[in-house]
């Protein structure tokens, strides 16, 4: 059963969801900080323990799926994901090092307050002009560095603002709605096994602009190597998430605009939908 957080009597609480058709959750006695703060056998525990009523919930009270975690994403985990960048920037030497070296690159996506979630709007920047989604795989992952469980998530990407030049990344990933994460966390308990699929559409009205799919057998790196980078110098007490790369980048013919809808699907994970916004301002004359 999945995990996921929503508004109980005015309290943000974690749940276990019941039934995905009706739905209902089952309050947990504890915060997602508080679950991830624990080794995974004893989380397991706590979560297939777990009694009570099952509540109806009603989606305008479902929360992200964070409470104290930040979101860290990494790049060039998938050699598409490497094409794209070259393709963006002209700098092939730049990113055949990064894909290539043992160090992977990885970055602050969001703090806590500046997720979205499912069916909440995704933005694209005002000062931009080619912008696509990044369907990725989430881990979530406790204080330990344990994988616990699994989520869709959409890193949003100013692909005219990082082409421009490599140091603008942090302009070009992090910014308001650029993070999505789907509303639901799979226990990495009741997942299905690696590899992973992962898929992507984009919709403009009755059309679509954009489909693919791939698998995390694809990727360079594993999730664990992933992982281990990330906790090497970066304590994680009360848990994080880390959005494993890309594998699937539109081709220079495609950027979102707004009114788009996007989604993103883990298959046998969660689905993400969101619309788009355009956010902030144009770029200064």
């Amino acid at each position: 059963m999945p995990l996921v957080r929503f508004r109980h009597d005015g309290r943000p609480t974690l749940g276990l969801l019941r039934d995905a058709a009706t739905p209902e959750v089952t309050p947990l006695p504890l915060s997602l900080a508080e679950l991830l703060a624990r080794p995974l056998a004893e989380a397991q525990a706590v979560v297939q323990q777990a009694t009570g009523p099952a509540l109806p919930l009603v989606p305008a009270d479902v929360l992200p799926p964070v409470d104290e975690q930040e979101v860290w994403a990494a790049g060039v985990t998938y050699r598409r994901s490497r094409d794209g960048r070259i393709e963006e920037s002209g700098n092939e030497t730049l990113y055949d090092h990064v894909y290539a070296s043992a160090r992977p690159e990885i970055f602050l996506k969001a703090t806590p307050a500046r997720v979205v979630t499912d069916g909440q709007p995704v933005g694209i920047r005002a000062d931009s002009s080619w912008d696509v989604p990044e369907a990725e795989i989430g881990l979530v992952i406790n204080a330990g560095g344990e994988i616990v469980g699994y989520l869709a998530g959409n890193d949003m990407s100013s692909r005219s603002i990082e082409g421009e030049n490599a140091l603008y990344l942090p302009q070009a990933k992090t910014y308001e709605a650029s993070c999505a994460l789907s509303a639901s966390i799979t226990p990495v308990w009741e997942a299905p096994p690696l590899p992973l699929r992962v898929s992507v559409t984009i919709s403009r009205g009755q059309e679509t602009v954009y489909t693919a799919q791939t698998s995390s057998d694809a990727m360079h790196r594993t999730f664990h190597e992933l992982v281990t980078w990330l906790t090497l110098a970066l304590p994680i007490p009360a848990g994080a998430v880390l959005l494993t790369g890309t594998g699937l980048v539109p081709g220079a013919d495609v950027t979102v605009e707004p009114g788009d809808v996007i989604t993103v699907e883990v298959d046998g994970v969660a689905i993400l939908v969101n619309p788009v916004i355009r956010v902030g301002s144009p770029a200064p004359v």
